[in-house]
């Protein structure tokens, strides 16, 4: 045995233990505790007091029993800590509410022009500490403010380092901090996706997240985490040349894959998502041919990534809850006609997050936090 393990060790392990077990099961009994962690009962009460205490679990009605005295049942108190999570684009801020489940529990959406000006940085933060303040909850509940933005962020998330489509390079998370009081970070809103689906899917070891929205965005997910690389910027592969010809990029270069397979690329000025698939369902051909040669660009795409790895795809963005299996299975044929290994095997899926998984994702981090530590 380590000696260096101190008794305060073991009664931190013990309560830890407790609290991740309740966490993982909707519903349990002293007994039940104490018979999968090989715990006393005494151990496990005096646990159970303190965690009770502390408003993270509570009693939850009791369990049937065919003998004497019905248990008690403690449940999980999601709502104890709670995480927000606010994605920002040009025109619109979408707020989340997120508990210690992950789950968004309340949500709203506002129409506000980004502007690099304090007046902006302020009405944010004054409509996020509305938000907060509407959900009747104590400050010490909040374990932070994870701001999604469409731009590359320092690993520490108080910077943004690379900003071009908002034209925010440079921007310190000091611009928010200083109106909220509560930890803030910025994350990159394509990694924030990518937590949410990892969150959604404990069985993703390796793949590679696109996420298809008004500009395209990019994670390579390893071992299940999110990899970063050197510079912080892998998985940018929306600044993958496919084109050299083609059209110019908001990053300066021609024929980036954001060119060509972003939402932007896809519909024409002042049309939507909706409109373009409502027609394109209806099979109306003009919009059958668009949607295929997006398709041809996409397949050239996700061909080369496939190429260097080798793992599965998963489409998500403001255009997946629009794709359908017959989109996939023609993906996979347009991919299958180009590749030097062709196979029958699928490896591109559909995401499973939702709509606001972008917010959700910037929130989870923080849940995530507070799940490690306690």
């Amino acid at each position: 045995m380590d000696h260096n393990i101190t008794f305060r060790d073991i009664k931190k392990s013990n309560y830890s233990s407790i609290y991740h077990l309740i966490y993982q099961n909707e519903k349990l009994s002293k007994q039940e505790i104490a018979n999968q962690l090989h715990l006393s009962l005494p151990t496990v009460t005096q646990n159970l007091v303190r965690l009770e205490k502390e408003k993270l679990i509570e009693k939850n009605g009791q369990f049937e029993s065919s003998v004497g005295r019905r248990a008690t049942a403690y449940a999980l108190c999601p709502q104890a800590r709670v995480s927000i999570g606010v994605e920002i684009q040009r025109n619109t801020i979408c707020i989340s509410a997120v508990d210690l489940l992950g789950v968004v529990f309340h949500k709203t959406n506002l129409s506000l022009t980004y502007a690099n000006e304090e007046s902006y940085f302020k009405q944010v933060s004054q409509a996020v500490q509305a938000f907060i303040s509407s959900l009747m909850i104590e400050q010490e509940q909040v374990l932070g403010v994870g701001f999604a933005i469409q731009a590359l962020t320092s690993a520490d998330g108080q910077n943004i380092t690379y900003g071009k489509i908002l034209n925010c390079t440079g921007l310190h998370i000091s611009v928010f901090s200083q109106h909220l009081d509560y930890p803030c970070r910025f994350f990159h809103d394509a990694k924030c996706a990518a937590t949410t689906e990892l969150w959604i899917r404990k069985d993703i070891d390796d793949a590679v997240y696109l996420s298809i929205g008004t500009h395209l965005g990019g994670a390579i997910i390893i071992n299940g985490q999110i990899y970063m690389g050197n510079e912080g910027h892998s998985g940018t592969v929306e600044h993958m040349t496919i084109d050299p010809r083609g059209s110019l990029c908001y990053c300066g270069k021609t024929g980036c894959m954001e060119t060509l397979c972003s939402v932007s690329a896809l519909l024409k000025e002042d049309e939507s998502l909706e409109f373009f698939f409502q027609q394109l369902r209806s099979g109306i051909p003009s919009y059958m041919e668009r949607w295929n040669v997006f398709l041809d660009h996409l397949a050239l795409s996700i061909n080369n990534i496939h190429l260097v790895i080798n793992r599965e795809f998963i489409l998500g963005g403001h255009i997946s809850p629009y794709l359908t299996e017959h989109d996939i299975q023609l993906l996979h044929e347009k991919v299958y006609e180009r590749t030097a290994f062709p196979s029958n095997e699928p490896f591109i899926y559909i995401s499973r997050s939702s709509e606001n998984g972008v917010s959700n994702g910037a929130a989870i981090t923080f849940i995530q936090s507070f799940l490690n530590e306690i």
